[in-house]
């Protein structure tokens, strides 16, 4: 117990700091890497790198992260072919001995359901202070941001005083979004859609609210194309821009700035970043099945699967491998 509450609440502060400074899931990039914001970014099978048998980067990295896609490397390529072959019988849904692009769709919802339910119940214990099954405002507001309440001489930066007072009232306005009965507690559920208001319908509007704010540093509540290009690409004085940055700033014209003002409002923000016509899923399923399918019949068997395992057990089929660590009867 030698972290306490003060050392918990300061790892929280700095955590919500991070979040607050990148959006959720960023890292602070070098000054030449793209930074993504959009939910679930869209990529055609056509436009996807070629890949082998010894290394997918594209699918480990592009839905995971360096660090994270190593998982599967826990166990050796017998172990996970063998674990693989467990799992691709409860993907078959229908037990007629082949994975359809459909079959493998919903196993990837399944699984990205159940990746949210379970990292929030990994810090529900952290949260529910009085035990009653619930979350409070005032419970969450004192585990995150109590330190800072009751000490506030240790944050003398003017940036750290002036971040911490803008997080709490946006952290607020979540909560009270996500509380559905507005009882001021949030259930299981309504904590879930706290911590992960990009996965449930009725949280949308705050993801776009939260993105414009981020990013709109001239606070006319509008991103123009230096603030959309500023938020992903830090420049170095008189340094040249990457081709990167010379394709989004067509992008932004071209596609972002929909009614061609120069600016994107919400709804373009919302347009971007929580694409209607997108299934992410769908497009995950699709590419498993394009490069694995050796015969072509729109269907996989255990054999493709299994001769192509390096790609599962890096894909959201597998939770990037983490459903191979696990006992087959947990799944």
């Amino acid at each position: 117990m030698a972290l306490g509450c003060r050392g918990l609440g300061l790892l929280l502060l700095l955590l919500l700091l991070l979040l607050l400074l990148l959006g959720p899931g960023q890292l602070r990039a070098k000054p030449t890497v793209r930074k993504e914001r959009v939910v679930r970014p869209d990529s055609e099978l056509g436009e996807r790198p070629a890949e082998d048998n010894q290394s997918f980067q594209y699918d480990h990295e592009a839905f995971l992260g360096k660090e994270e896609a190593k998982t599967f490397d826990q166990l050796t390529p017998e172990e996970s072919k063998e674990r693989l072959g467990k799992i691709v019988g409860r993907i078959d849904s229908d037990g007629d001995g082949f994975v359809t692009t459909e079959e493998l769709k919903t196993w990837i919802k399944r699984v990205q359901k159940r990746y949210i339910y379970e990292n929030v119940a990994k810090v529900w214990k952290d949260y529910d202070r009085n035990k009653d099954d619930k979350i409070s405002w005032e419970e969450y507001k004192q585990a995150t941001y109590g330190y800072y309440l009751g000490n506030p001489e240790e944050f003398q930066d003017g940036s750290d005083q002036h971040t911490f007072k803008k997080m709490l009232p946006r952290d607020e306005r979540r909560f009270n979004m996500a509380d559905l009965d507005g009882d001021n507690a949030a259930t299981r559920e309504e904590f879930t859609a706290f911590m992960h208001p990009e996965e449930f319908e009725h949280m949308k509007d705050i993801v776009v609210q939260e993105t414009l704010e981020d990013i709109d540093k001239n606070g006319d509540g509008f991103v123009d194309q230096d603030e959309y290009i500023a938020d992903m690409f830090a420049h170095e004085e008189n340094g040249p821009e990457p081709d990167w940055v010379v394709t989004e700033r067509e992008q932004f014209s071209d596609f972002r700035d929909l009614n061609k003002d120069g600016k994107m409002d919400k709804e373009e923000i919302r347009h971007w970043i929580l694409p209607q016509d997108y299934d992410h899923a769908q497009a995950e399923a699709r590419h498993l099945v394009y490069e694995s399918d050796h015969d072509k019949d729109q269907k996989l068997t255990k054999e493709e699967i299994l001769e192509n395992w390096n790609m599962f057990v890096g894909s959201q089929a597998t939770n990037y491998g983490e459903d191979l660590t696990k006992n087959h009867d947990e799944l």
